[in-house]
């Protein structure tokens, strides 16, 4: 019998180090509780694998739905080895839930396949708040540490390809 896995952001040991590289944070306001969780989750994991202080910048939008066109603006300055999207984004009784989740995921998608770049999809997509809680530091980890280890790996895959 398999253990389901509790702490998804268990992401083990990262063999790369962060060590040089750039990496752009665009992070949503809405649901800042939330938000700004991933946020430090991300930064403390960049940090801990050897990333400068100096080469994370950290820029917010409104929402989830901007985080798209954020990571397009980040992407052309060429400043970036990745950008990492953070949001939160909560189901509520209309479908504008599947509006926004699925134009965010396909608009960070599009920028990384346009721009060959790492653009790290760290959008929670919650039924409620409290799922968001659990995921952001919570019973379920911090997805934003699971969303920086997923960069330092792109990234290195993308140096490696060079």
């Amino acid at each position: 019998m398999t253990e389901k896995k509790k702490n998804l952001s268990d992401v083990g040991r990262i063999l790369q180090t962060a060590a040089k590289m750039r990496f752009a944070l665009a992070v949503s306001q809405w649901n800042s509780e939330v938000t700004y969780a991933l946020r430090d989750g991300a930064v403390a994991t960049l940090l801990e694998s050897g990333a400068d202080s100096s080469n994370i910048e950290v820029f917010e939008v409104p929402g989830s739905f901007e985080l798209s066109a954020a990571a397009e603006m980040l992407a052309q300055t060429l400043r970036f080895d990745a950008v990492i999207c953070l949001g939160c984004v909560i189901q509520g009784e209309t479908r504008h839930f599947d509006f926004i989740c699925n134009a965010v995921a396909n608009g960070i998608a599009q920028v990384g396949i346009k721009h060959a770049l790492p653009v790290i999809f760290g959008v929670l997509t919650t039924n409620t708040m409290q799922q968001a809680l659990d995921r952001s530091g919570g019973k379920h980890g911090n997805k934003g540490i699971e969303a920086a280890a997923t960069a330092i790996s792109m990234v290195a895959l993308n140096q490696s390809l060079r």
